[in-house]
């Protein structure tokens, strides 16, 4: 018999399903709005709306109850200061759920879970920045610059300066024998033949 055991249990065992539940609520109370499957969905909205009613309250018991949820002492300080006066003048219904079109692959029922209650967002105009002001005047100052540049006469050059500026005169070629012709290397091989055959050339008997 199933004595206590209301809810869906999401194939879970009871430590997952917690765990679960926790960053379902935690996402919804951070970003308003999110996108799960129905079941889930169902199931958070439980916790979701309690943990607005703790806020609520505004005790310190109901802060160590949130706290003992939640796990994170930034979300509770913002669901008590900013989340939980939103919903002031309302008894009940703080969330809702959109159904959705199936999830392609297992064809699980998605759903939106979002609060009833919202912050206003303002969109406003794009003005231009100061740091764009301070570039269009500075863009003036290099026109400045060259026109005075343009204006100052040369400065007189110096005899070093001069000397500097001189080309300067290229190193005395040296004769190597990469450098060699082939005109020469006949001329160079030509000799030698010529005294090796006057080596080995038989003198005439006297």
């Amino acid at each position: 018999m199933r004595h206590g055991m209301a809810g869906n249990r999401l194939g879970r065992s009871s430590s997952l399903r917690k765990a679960t539940l926790r960053d379902l609520a935690k996402a919804t109370l951070i970003h308003q709005r999110i996108c799960t499957t129905k079941a889930k969905a169902k199931e958070a909205r439980k916790l979701v709306d309690r943990l607005i009613t703790l806020g609520k309250r505004g005790t310190l018991s109901s802060h160590r109850r949130a706290f003992a949820i939640l796990c994170d002492h930034q979300l509770v300080s913002d669901l008590f200061k900013n989340t939980a006066p939103r919903f002031k003048n309302r008894p009940g219904g703080y969330t809702r759920i959109i159904p959705l079109s199936l999830r392609q692959g297992d064809g699980a029922q998605l759903a939106y879970l979002e609060l009833t209650e919202k912050t206003e967002v303002i969109v406003s105009s794009p003005k231009t920045s100061s740091k764009a002001k301070v570039k269009e005047a500075k863009g003036l100052q290099p026109m400045v610059e060259k026109t005075a540049l343009q204006q100052t006469p040369p400065a007189p050059e110096t005899p070093e300066i001069r000397k500097e500026k001189a080309p300067k005169a290229a190193p005395p070629l040296t004769h190597s024998k990469q450098d060699m012709t082939s005109k020469d290397k006949l001329k160079t091989g030509q000799k030698i033949m010529g005294g090796l055959k006057k080596m080995f050339t038989k003198k005439p008997s006297e």
